[in-house]
């Protein structure tokens, strides 16, 4: 279809926002489009320039007989930030602890926009890795890391804890579950995960690590490799020994008879932000 620069632009923009981390060569944008491939090349620094200055994200342009372009999303340290501090302000509700010491995250995991800008800042903190998959845990974690998983283009595969026929064979692993202080067990289909992947971790509240420390042990299981660990919020108030992980938020304390929540930016900020 013939279509205006401006037109084209717009369409190009779109399909770069809704494919990221893909190759795509000039060509096809010329024969979608009904444009030479120095228009699309012209097009394409255009929207390098804006997409860049807009905090966007960053476009690279791979030259020779395979090349093309690659859109891989971006956030701000700043838009990051006020997102975080936003949400720190809504978990620090008081009505939202739960018997047990935990905290209600339903309606926030729930909400579309708010994924979508968590996935973001989590993809963004580990750029730069190569993330074959992104893993997580029935039932909470699953939007969470759907989310991520949008942004990346990668696909994300499922724990559980307990057994499922449409998952085929299976494999599993024991592990100590911190919150009801007993041994556990998850499951993975064989069919999840390729040998030799590269898996970045995703949950949404981390209490003693317990559920991260056995699916770490699932990848080794299938000869993958961990690249990080990702969560929501976690628990500064809960021990833990030798697992390294990044947080949007911190509760650093939570008073169930004062009906009392902190919450406070988490160490994923620690990490470098591309500033606007």
């Amino acid at each position: 279809m013939k279509l205006r620069r401006s037109e084209r632009m717009v369409v190009i923009s779109n399909y770069l926002v809704n494919n990221p981390h893909q190759l795509t060569s000039l060509n096809t944008f010329a024969e979608n489009y009904g444009a030479a491939k120095s228009s699309i090349s012209e097009d394409i620094a255009i929207i390098k320039k804006a997409f860049a200055e807009g905090g966007i994200g960053h476009i690279e342009t791979v030259t020779g007989a395979n090349g093309g372009v690659i859109f891989t999303p971006a956030i701000s340290g700043t838009e990051a930030k006020e997102i975080a501090e936003e949400l720190c302000q809504r978990l620090s509700e008081s009505n939202r602890i739960l018997p047990g010491g935990y905290i209600y995250l339903s309606d926030l995991l729930s909400t579309p926009s708010i994924l979508k800008n968590i996935g973001r800042i989590i993809a963004n903190a580990f750029k730069g890795e190569k993330i074959d998959t992104v893993m997580t845990v029935a039932t909470k974690g699953v939007p969470l890391a759907n989310a991520v998983a949008n942004i990346l283009n990668v696909p994300f595969v499922i724990v559980r804890r307990d057994l499922k026929i449409t998952e085929g064979s299976t494999v599993s692993v024991n592990y100590a579950s911190g919150s009801s202080d007993r041994i556990e067990k998850m499951f993975l289909s064989k069919r999840s995960l390729k040998p030799n992947s590269r898996v970045l971790i995703v949950d949404d509240f981390l209490k003693g690590g317990g559920t991260i420390s056995g699916m770490v042990s699932l990848l080794r299981e299938f000869d993958c490799s961990l690249v990080g660990v990702a969560v929501f919020a976690d628990n500064a108030q809960e021990k833990r020994e030798n697992l390294s992980y990044k947080s949007l938020l911190t509760v650093t304390d939570i008073d169930v008879k004062e009906n009392k929540v902190d919450v406070r930016l988490g160490n994923i900020f620690d990490a470098v932000w591309t500033k606007k």
